[in-house]
């Protein structure tokens, strides 16, 4: 089925998601469902909004509808207590679902073409990070670190996005929360949240139709091995004084005439002239006893005129490195800073305030709303990428948070039967020369 992904599909699949989690509630008071919990902390996200809900609270009794209920489906409001209470008990691997749905239905209709790299595959980079610190509110699920005879705790993810050199988005796939996990004595960490997400995940592509990207923290044998195990590509961030021993391999093939590979290329950035100098060579090992065996691939850039030397990086990995594949191996290496960009700084820095305490609770709430974030940082990315109106209006405001000012403006005070009649209200308002597109959503 060709076509673009529409945001009533999205949020379809999220609403059936959260209709299916099972009811941990034991007494009477049955009043909100996690149903309307779910979608209500999802709309305060996916508006930007803190007071999303208050005002439509409002508009309900002036006129009798909601925005809630019409864009998102909210039959009844409970309150911000009442939501946290609601989904702390959740779990927030119960909420994977939809980003995978979305993510199979953009590659069924084509709409991830773009999102390719090194032997015609997709990238998926993988990273790290925090989303809650505090020395005094803690959970079971919270990371403890002691400085200084005090205590820290936080909450960190293992965050994977699809990107491409060519893309400005990232896709946000299904993270993996670094948690305590049961019967382990040893700290959650990094590493062990890839081999899980590895392991849960990898069924959900093609055998080696993928390849992973992660920065010198996971360029080592098990990690490789895992990854070759589920049939998946690699290309790592592989640094000198993290890797001897491939380096003193890689020192002893200098010795030996035409047994490291070189090429040099002329690049117009704009600007000036660069002058990018890729290297490379073939099953250099990984550690010292009983290693694997990885290519590796280098590329230096230097101002043309200057001979200052702008970046330089290597990678080892398991896709053939020659003079056909070197640049495109090296370009998808150097994306992996995309998910910090695109993902992690957008999340953190434009509006999704991704670091904010929205909810601690006592189980898993700051994990399950951070899964609802995503899901809100994923939907307009998908609407970005395939919705013309959207595209339109995005360009002419500019910022990403004047959008979303008027979002919360025009659902403040004006009732949309769906989002697609916001947007054309939008588009119209702005006299924008958007064509009709087929279907006019009334969901």
């Amino acid at each position: 089925m060709a076509g673009r992904v529409k945001y009533k599909e999205m949020i379809g699949t999220l609403t059936e998601t959260l209709a299916a989690l099972p009811e941990h509630r034991t007494g009477q008071n049955g009043q909100y469902s996690l149903l309307d919990a779910g979608l209500s902390a999802f709309a305060v996200f996916y508006t930007q909004a803190p007071s999303f809900l208050s005002w439509q609270q409002d508009m309900e009794k002036r006129t009798g509808r909601n925005n809630a209920r019409s864009l998102f489906g909210i039959e009844q409001f409970p309150g911000v207590e009442q939501t946290r209470n609601l989904l702390d008990p959740v779990d927030a691997g119960l909420l994977g679902a939809p980003f995978w749905q979305i993510y199979h239905t953009l590659s069924a209709r084509g709409q991830l073409k773009g999102f390719r790299g090194a032997g015609d595959t997709e990238l998926v980079s993988l990273d790290g990070t925090q989303h809650h610190s505090s020395t005094k509110i803690d959970c079971p699920e919270c990371r403890v670190t002691v400085r200084n005879e005090k205590a820290y705790y936080s909450h960190q993810v293992l965050l994977a996005v699809l990107c491409a050199p060519t893309q400005e988005q990232v896709i946000c796939l299904e993270p993996e929360y670094i948690t305590p996990q049961d019967g382990h004595e040893k700290q959650d960490c990094e590493q062990a949240a890839i081999k899980r997400w590895v392991q849960s995940h990898a069924g959900e592509f093609d055998p080696w139709s993928v390849t992973i990207l992660t920065d010198d923290l996971h360029c080592h044998q098990p990690t490789c091995e895992l990854f070759i195990k589920h049939k998946m590509y690699f290309v790592l961030t592989c640094k000198p004084d993290s890797h001897t021993t491939l380096y003193e391999e890689l020192a002893l093939l200098a010795q030996v005439e035409g047994a490291i590979g070189h090429q040099q290329i002329r690049h117009w950035n704009g600007s000036h002239h660069e002058i990018w100098h890729y290297r490379w060579a073939d099953s250099l090992p990984l550690r010292r006893e009983d290693a694997l065996l990885v290519n590796w691939c280098e590329v230096t850039i230097r101002h043309a005129d200057t001979d200052e030397q702008l970046y330089h990086n290597s990678w080892a990995t398991n896709h053939t490195v020659n003079a056909q594949t070197v640049a495109a191996v090296v370009d998808s290496g150097r994306c992996r800073w995309k998910v910090e960009n695109e993902g992690i700084n957008v999340l953190k820095n434009h509006g999704y305030n991704f670091t904010h305490n929205y909810g601690h609770g006592e189980a898993h709430l700051a994990n399950v709303l951070l899964s609802l974030l995503l899901l809100a940082f994923l939907f307009h990315t998908v609407l970005d990428l395939g919705c013309q109106l959207y595209q339109a209006i995005r360009r002419s405001l500019g910022a990403r948070r004047k959008f979303f000012n008027d979002v919360q403006a025009l659902t403040r005070y004006i009732h949309f039967v769906s989002w697609h009649q916001l947007l054309r209200f939008m588009a119209q308002g702005m006299d924008l020369d958007v064509p009709h597109e087929l279907e006019f959503d009334t969901s």
